[in-house]
């Protein structure tokens, strides 16, 4: 067996054993050994043989006609997004050599825009770094800052942890969304390191990595409890920036004339406020009434 990765065989294999034989129309008999379907079960609702389907999982058969993926995408009960990554897993397209990691570059008038915005923004590149954020963005998380990354802040820093009251269900979406935004360039080194670190630091990271969900990235609502003003339900946006390389403009916004809009607006006075002016010392050596700069 060739010792290249196989990510279609390991996207198929982690895929069927989430899927219950009870989803499958399949009855239980006796006492099953594996968490999902069997290989055979998978090949036979999919209208495949046994075998062709278990070279399709050890990677010894890469490039399945389109035909077979979408059988097995209704057998694996995939939604859109998931099943067009399957395809694009089992596309038939020359192996890359590896690259040096290209800089993500924010455009111009992104950034401008960015600044202007009265609601907390940020820009997101390819692997979840933030690549801009402006002052009302950092307000919400102080993370929120060019030079972070919202897998490793989501899952490796405690006080992140603590603004997301879902956070089970905020973590699972991120993951999902992350596999969506790389898609099937594995072999980029950014992306090799940054799944290795957080595969070694999260066991929840190692969790979700397993189950290969894939999710579009787009908006949803979510809730933060911030440490100034409370709990937040807020929309979260994720708007493509178009002639990038898959950035994302995240917005967050509230109901308009809720009382989440209130919160937000007291957190925008605060964030956005100038800071005091250093006033010089003064002695009440004057005249009365008057107080003198020294």
């Amino acid at each position: 067996m060739s010792d290249e990765p196989n990510p279609l065989g390991e996207y198929l294999r982690a895929r069927r054993e989430l899927v219950t034989p009870e989803q499958a129309g399949i009855p239980v008999l006796g006492v099953r050994r594996v968490p999902g379907l069997r290989r055979e079960e998978v090949a036979m609702l999919a209208g495949i043989s046994a075998d062709y389907y278990l070279r399709l999982e050890q990677g010894r058969d890469r490039n399945p006609s389109v035909q077979v993926l979408e059988s097995l995408a209704r057998v694996l009960l995939l939604d859109e997004d998931a099943t067009a990554y399957l395809l694009g897993l089992g596309a038939d397209r020359p192996r890359r050599s590896r690259r040096r990691p290209r800089k993500e570059k924010v455009p111009t008038g992104i950034a401008k825009l960015l600044a202007t915005l009265p609601l907390p923004a940020f820009v997101e590149g390819r692997y979840f770094d933030v690549l801009a954020a402006n002052a009302l963005a950092t307000a919400l998380s102080p993370r929120l800052v060019a030079g972070g990354n919202r897998l490793r802040d989501v899952f490796l820093d405690p006080a992140e942890q603590e603004l997301y009251p879902d956070w089970t269900e905020a973590t699972q979406g991120l993951v999902a969304g992350f596999r969506e935004s790389v898609g099937t360039d594995t072999d980029d080194p950014r992306f090799i390191e940054l799944v290795g670190e957080l595969s070694l630091a999260s066991p929840r990271f190692r969790q979700l990595w397993a189950r290969h969900d894939v999710r579009a990235r787009e908006g949803a609502p979510m809730r933060i409890d911030h440490p100034q003003v409370g709990n937040l339900q807020l929309n979260r946006e994720k708007l493509g920036i178009g002639g990038t390389a898959g950035q994302m403009l995240v917005v967050y916004h509230p109901d308009a004339g809720s009382g989440n809009a209130d919160k937000l607006a007291l957190l925008a006075a605060a964030a956005l406020a100038p800071a005091a002016p250093r006033h010089a010392a003064v002695r009440d050596d004057g005249p009365a009434g008057v107080r003198r700069p020294d």
